[in-house]
C-alpha cells in the first residue's frame, strides 16, 4: 500500500504536485545533491539519536517495511506503558513514523524531534497573523502527526510536543557533536553512537520539550495555504493520500514557489524537470518553449508571484512599471539590475559581453588604499555543539585564507589558518592568527558577502562572555571592531560592487563569487593571459601554498572557460578526481563540504591519513576563494585601464 507519511505531507504542503515527482528516480532532485542540505540533515540525525537519551527504556520499532512495522508497534502498544521510537501509525492511506511515542494507560505522548534552533527564554512561534513562517512547516508536520494519531487511538488523550535544540542553554561536556558519528557510506545514513552519550543528563542534552497543542489547534483552525489552494488538514491530506497512492499527478498550481523546487533540471539534462513539466501543462508549452528564460530568473525580485498571476511568464514580458524601475544614485539599483536581466545589455556593451559602471567603480576602487587584501572564512554552524561552552547552532570560526595583491599587480598568497584538531576551540587562535596576518600592511580589507562581518561579530561576543577568553581579548575585540560595518578599517563587500557595478548575463543575475568567477574569466583578455600559463604555484609566478604549476583558465571541450572550482574535484579530461583516503574522507569544491570535512576532522579515531587528506582539500577550496576575489578586481581593475596586459 502506497502511504501519505509526514515526509511527504510536508512535500505536498510546499507543493501538491511534488508527491507525483517524489517517488520517480527519473526527476532530478537537486537536495539530495546539495551538500550543504547534507549538512543540516547530518545535524538532524545526530539530534535524532541525542533525543533518545531523553526517553529512558524507550523500544524502537527497527522494521523497515510498513506492514512489519506496524504490527510490531501495535504489539507493543498492548502494554499499558510503553515508550517507543519510530512506533509506525497508520489510519487509512496515512501513515507515520514517530520519533516519540509514550503510552501511559489511556494517554499518548507525541514528540517530534527536529534539529530546528530555539529559545525557550524567547520562542516567538506565533507573530501577528499566526504562526511565523520559519516555524510554521515544524507546526504543520506535527499537526499532520496528531492528526494520524488521533485518527487510529480516538479514545486515547493525546499531548503533542516539539523537542528542539534550546539556544539560551550551553554544554557542559566537550565534543558532543561528536558523540554521534555519521555514517553515509553504503547509500544509507547510520549514525555510530559512542557509549558516552548515554551518561548524558536530560540538561546536558542542550534539548527542550515545547507543548504545541496550541499551535496544532491554529492549524485546525485555519487548515493548510499551498499552491493551487487551501483546505482544511484533514480534507488535504486524504486527497494528497489518494493522489499519491493512485500515483495521480495533481494538476500544476505554478508560481512563485516554482523558483525553489527541488526537481529541476537544466534543459537537456538526462534527468527529467518536474519544474518544466508544470510550467509546459499550465501554460500549454512545448519543449520548445522552456529554451526561452521565464520571470522565475528574475534576480531578487518578489513580485514574481503576482506577476504570475497576471499571466507574466516570459522575462521579456516583464517591464520597467512592473521593476518599479528607478535609477540608482550611485552604482545600480536593484531595479536597473533586474531590467537588466530582462532588457539585456545596453548597446555600448553589447560588444564586450557584460556591463561595467565605470563611474561607480572608478569612485569605490579610488577609497581603496594597497595592497589590497582578501579574506575568506570556513566555518561551522552545527545542532549539537563542537565544544564546551558553547549554545547550539553557535559559529566555529576554523579557517581563513589571504590572498594580497600591491598596486604594481604582485599577488600573491600571503597567509592561511586552519585549526581542526580534535577538541580544541579555534576562534580565539583564529581571531589572533587574523589579526597577525592583516596586521602586515595598513591596506584595504575585502570580504565577498555579509559572513565573515557575521563572524567576526559573534567572536567579539565570544570573547566578550565566554569564562576561557584568553588574555589577549581587549586587544583581539579591537582589532576585530576595527573591520565591521563601522569600523576604520571595515572590510570591503565585493559583492555588493559586484551587484551595483557588474553584470554579466551568464550570472543570470547573480552576484555569487561561483557565478560571478567563471564570467570574468570568459570575457577578461587579461586574466586569460595570465592564468592560461602554469604560473600560479611556480618560482618565477604567483605564490601559492597549496598548488603547484596551476593553470586557472582553460576551455572545455565546447570553447568555454572551464569553472576553476571544478579542477578541485574533476581532473584535466572533466574525469571524477576522486582520491580519497577513506570512506570519510570527501571531496571539497563548496562550503557544505568544507562544514562536513570539519566535523569529521574533530573525531579524534580519524586515521591519519584521511585527516591528512581533508586538511589538504580544505586548505585548497579556501584558497581558490580569496584568489578568485583577486581575479575578480585584477579583471575590473584591467578593463578599468587600471591594470596593463
Amino acid at each position: 500500500m502506497r502511504y501519505l507519511t509526514k515526509s511527504r505531507f510536508k512535500l505536498a504542503v510546499e507543493c501538491p504536485r511534488k508527491l507525483y515527482y517524489s517517488g520517480k528516480a527519473e526527476y532530478r532532485n537537486s537536495k539530495q545533491e546539495d551538500t550543504f542540505l547534507q549538512a543540516l540533515a547530518d545535524g538532524g540525525f545526530q539530534v535524532g539519536e541525542l533525543a533518545k537519551r531523553l526517553y529512558p527504556g524507550g523500544i524502537e520499532v527497527t522494521a523497515k517495511s510498513n506492514a512489519e512495522a506496524l504490527a510490531l508497534t501495535a504489539e507493543l502498544l498492548k502494554r499499558e506503558e510503553v515508550t517507543l521510537f519510530e512506533a509506525a501509525i497508520a489510519h487509512d492511506n496515512l501513515l507515520i513514523r514517530a520519533d516519540v511515542l509514550m503510552k501511559r494507560g489511556r494517554s499518548l505522548k507525541l514528540v517530534e524531534v527536529k534539529s530546528k534552533s530555539f529559545r525557550s527564554d524567547d520562542p516567538q512561534i506565533e507573530g501577528r497573523n499566526g504562526l511565523k513562517s520559519e516555524f510554521k512547516p515544524y507546526i504543520e508536520d506535527i499537526a499532520f502527526q496528531a492528526h494520524v494519531v488521533r485518527s487510529a487511538f480516538p479514545s486515547a488523550t493525546l499531548t503533542s510536543f516539539l523537542l528542539l535544540p534550546d539556544k539560551a542553554l550551553q554544554a557542559s561536556v566537550d565534543q558532543m557533536n561528536q558523540l554521534f558519528k555519521i555514517d553515509r557510506s553504503g547509500g544509507n545514513v547510520r549514525v555510530i553512537s559512542d557509549p558516552r552519550a548515554d551518561s548524558l543528563s536530560a540538561e546536558e542534552t542542550l534539548l527542550c520539550e515545547l507543548n504545541v497543542e496550541r499551535f496544532i489547534d491554529l492549524v485546525q483552525q485555519h487548515g493548510l495555504n499551498f499552491p493551487g489552494g487551501s483546505a482544511g488538514l484533514a480534507e488535504a491530506a486524504s486527497q494528497w493520500a489518494e493522489s499519491y497512492a493512485n500515483d495521480t499527478p495533481l494538476p500544476a498550481a505554478i508560481g512563485a514557489h516554482c523558483a525553489n523546487c527541488e526537481f529541476k533540471a537544466p534543459f537537456g539534462d538526462v534527468l527529467k524537470s518536474g519544474q518544466a513539466e508544470c510550467w509546459k501543462e499550465a501554460n500549454g508549452w512545448s519543449d520548445a518553449d522552456l529554451k526561452e528564460p521565464t520571470i522565475l530568473e528574475l534576480w531578487n525580485f518578489r513580485g514574481k508571484g503576482k506577476l504570475i498571476d497576471q499571466g507574466v511568464r516570459r522575462l521579456t514580458e516583464v517591464t520597467q512599471e512592473d521593476l518599479r524601475y528607478a535609477p540608482g544614485t550611485h552604482g545600480l539599483s536593484n531595479s536597473e539590475r533586474q531590467w537588466l536581466q530582462v532588457d539585456g545589455l545596453p548597446l555600448e556593451f553589447k560588444s564586450a559581453g557584460f556591463f561595467l559602471d565605470r563611474d561607480y567603480l572608478e569612485i569605490e576602487m579610488d577609497r581603496w588604499t594597497y595592497p589590497l587584501n582578501f579574506i575568506d572564512f570556513e566555518t561551522a554552524t552545527v545542532a549539537l555543539p563542537f565544544h564546551k561552552g558553547m549554545r547550539p547552532y553557535e559559529s566555529v570560526a576554523f579557517q581563513f585564507s589571504h590572498h594580497v595583491l600591491e598596486a604594481d599587480g604582485t599577488l600573491r598568497h600571503a597567509n592561511e589558518f586552519l585549526l581542526a584538531e580534535p577538541g580544541i576551540f579555534p576562534n580565539f587562535q583564529f581571531a589572533r592568527a587574523l589579526k597577525a596576518a592583516l596586521s602586515e600592511n595598513a591596506g584595504s580589507v575585502f570580504r565577498w558577502a555579509e559572513h565573515e562581518n557575521t563572524i567576526l561579530k559573534h567572536i567579539i561576543g565570544q570573547l566578550e562572555t565566554r569564562d576561557d577568553a584568553p588574555y589577549d581579548s581587549l586587544e583581539l575585540i579591537e582589532f576585530l571592531q576595527t573591520l565591521i560595518k563601522g569600523g576604520t578599517r571595515a572590510m570591503i563587500d565585493l559583492k555588493e560592487l559586484a551587484q551595483k557595478g557588474y553584470f554579466h548575463p551568464a550570472t543570470h543575475g547573480s552576484n555569487s563569487i561561483k557565478k560571478v568567477l567563471p564570467a570574468v574569466l570568459e570575457t577578461s583578455e587579461f586574466l586569460k593571459a595570465r592564468y592560461s600559463q602554469p604560473i600560479y604555484g611556480s618560482p618565477r609566478g604567483i605564490s601559492s601554498r597549496n598548488f603547484r604549476d596551476m593553470t586557472w583558465w582553460s576551455t572545455d571541450e565546447y570553447g568555454l572557460v572551464e569553472d576553476p572550482y571544478r579542477k578541485l574535484v574533476f581532473d584535466a579530461s572533466g574525469a571524477f578526481n576522486k582520491k580519497e583516503a577513506s570512506k570519510d574522507d570527501l571531496e571539497i569544491a563548496a562550503g557544505g563540504e568544507a562544514t562536513v570535512a570539519y566535523g569529521r576532522l574533530q573525531y579524534e579515531a580519524l586515521d591519519e591519513a584521511t585527516r591528512a587528506s581533508l586538511k589538504a582539500k580544505l586548505l585548497r577550496y579556501c584558497e581558490l576563494d580569496t584568489l578568485a576575489m583577486a581575479m575578480v578586481v585584477e579583471a575590473w581593475g584591467h578593463f578599468l585601464g587600471r591594470l596593463e596586459g
